[in-house]
């Protein structure tokens, strides 16, 4: 079967803005969002591969730890997403009350203005050096990418049907990859003279930018809502705060999908891990560091570009999610073989590259295309239970079965890595069978809510 050419290509973008206006505000959206996001990622890598405790954590810690005989700068990476884990675990409760108690007009706005807020407060904790502010950003990046885009998606789901989201969800990848693209192109280039600081402020306008497309959205949400007689986001939800983890539970798809996440980000964290150890080799400052994991963002989201424009919605449309699950696992199966085999610095960073790229760009749309065809409880609270509790969870597990394992070397580290991607591919194919019996489109009045 021939390729398309780039002329027919450029069609099907035309067609599918023409078809659905919508597209052009959900890309804006998630463009914004993930320029946001990756500006700010490259200064949280920096400080997750820095040599010096006190540069990250606070004074009180450090001497705490010490005095218990634990030196806090050999345990860097496992202390902040220990840290992180449980914040997430915190947080998924409070996030629970909010989209139950609150219409989604409200709470939308509400989630990325927190944000925003945020953002303004580390402006001045970075500008007057304040101590331990290294792990509190670290905690609170990793969070916000986590919720935010977790939000992203499942408000995606309002706005477009399945069918919908076949077309386009490769398109709306593309905006936010074009974004994930910028982001580091503008650390990279400011970082040395701007400051840090400087840089958050940046990303805070950038957020602000996504509550106005938020509000736009909002309206086709609705109208879609009427359409086809779907419960209203625009009267709250109801329902228990910790709906979403009883929901895993109960459904074999949802625990379908928490077992791929949990593999998926286990490959991910030893790439990760493994990379942070040579970077604390090899790079002396923050802001060397910040430019080489720029360097890697920008190649995972070239490729990743590539293939959502060249790939994702014709494999998704004329073939459904089975392959666009599979591929990314297998591809990552392979990865970790060759790395067990020769683990060398150059080749850590390929295939980080391609898992990462695989990731945005095939392995995510498949999954978020399947909440266009259930209810808002899965979408909202179990979708965002298993991007963010499932998901940090799995961080922090094998963030200390790394350190376990790094003791005997990387080579040991990627072979466990190959017993990892298994399991993930288990997961993908597990995913592929339990979607079959979901319908097409969610019934009336939200079936499966």
């Amino acid at each position: 079967m021939n390729s398309p050419s780039p002329a027919n290509r450029l069609d099907r973008l035309r067609s599918a803005f023409a078809e659905s206006p919508p597209l052009w505000w959900a890309m804006l959206y998630f463009f914004c969002l993930l320029t946001g996001y990756y500006i700010l990622r490259p200064v949280r890598e920096a400080m997750g591969a820095s040599r010096d405790a006190a540069t990250v954590f606070p004074p009180w810690m450090i001497d705490w730890f010490a005095s218990h005989g634990v030196a806090l700068d050999q345990f860097m990476l496992q202390a902040l997403f220990t840290g992180t884990f449980i914040v997430m675990l915190l947080l998924q409760p409070v996030y629970g009350a909010l989209v139950s108690r609150y219409p989604r007009r409200v709470f939308l706005p509400v989630v990325y203005g927190f944000f925003i807020a945020c953002l303004v407060g580390f402006y001045f904790a970075f500008r007057v050096e304040l101590p331990g502010r290294g792990m509190v950003f670290f905690i609170w990046l990793t969070v916000f990418n986590l919720f935010a885009v977790a939000v992203f998606w499942s408000f995606m789901a309002d706005v477009f049907n399945n069918v919908e989201a076949k077309r386009v969800y490769g398109y709306i990848g593309a905006g936010g990859t074009i974004g994930a693209f910028l982001g580091p192109i503008l650390t990279r280039n400011l970082v040395e003279r701007v400051g840090i600081a400087n840089l958050l402020l940046v990303s805070a306008v950038l957020l602000s930018l996504c509550i106005v497309c938020i509000l736009r959205l909002r309206l086709w949400a609705v109208a879609r809502e009427q359409e086809r007689g779907r419960k209203s986001g625009e009267v709250p939800m109801g329902g228990h705060v910790l709906a979403g983890l009883k929901l895993i539970a109960q459904e074999p798809l949802l625990r379908a999908l928490a077992l791929l996440t949990f593999f998926g980000v286990g490959v991910g964290t030893l790439l990760y891990n493994e990379q942070a150890a040579i970077v604390k080799k090899f790079y002396d400052t923050a802001e060397a560091s910040t430019a080489f994991y720029s360097g890697i963002d920008l190649a995972v989201n070239g490729l990743t570009l590539v293939i959502q424009l060249l790939l994702t919605r014709f494999l998704l449309s004329r073939y459904g999610i089975g392959p666009v699950l599979l591929i990314p696992a297998l591809a990552i199966l392979f990865g970790f073989c060759a790395l067990a085999a020769s683990p060398l610095p150059m080749l850590v960073a390929v295939v980080q590259v391609v898992t990462r790229a695989s990731e945005f760009s095939l392995a995510k749309p498949a999954r978020e295309t399947i909440y266009t065809r259930v209810g808002r409880e899965w979408r909202y609270k179990a979708a965002t239970a298993i991007d963010t509790v499932i998901y940090r969870g799995g961080d922090v597990s094998f963030a200390w079965i790394h350190k376990a394992l790094s003791a005997f070397g990387s080579s040991a580290v990627f072979l466990a890595g190959v017993g990892v991607a298994l399991g993930m591919s288990f997961g993908a194919w597990r995913v592929v069978r339990a979607q079959r019996a979901l319908p097409d489109e969610v019934q009336p009045e939200g079936a499966k809510s």
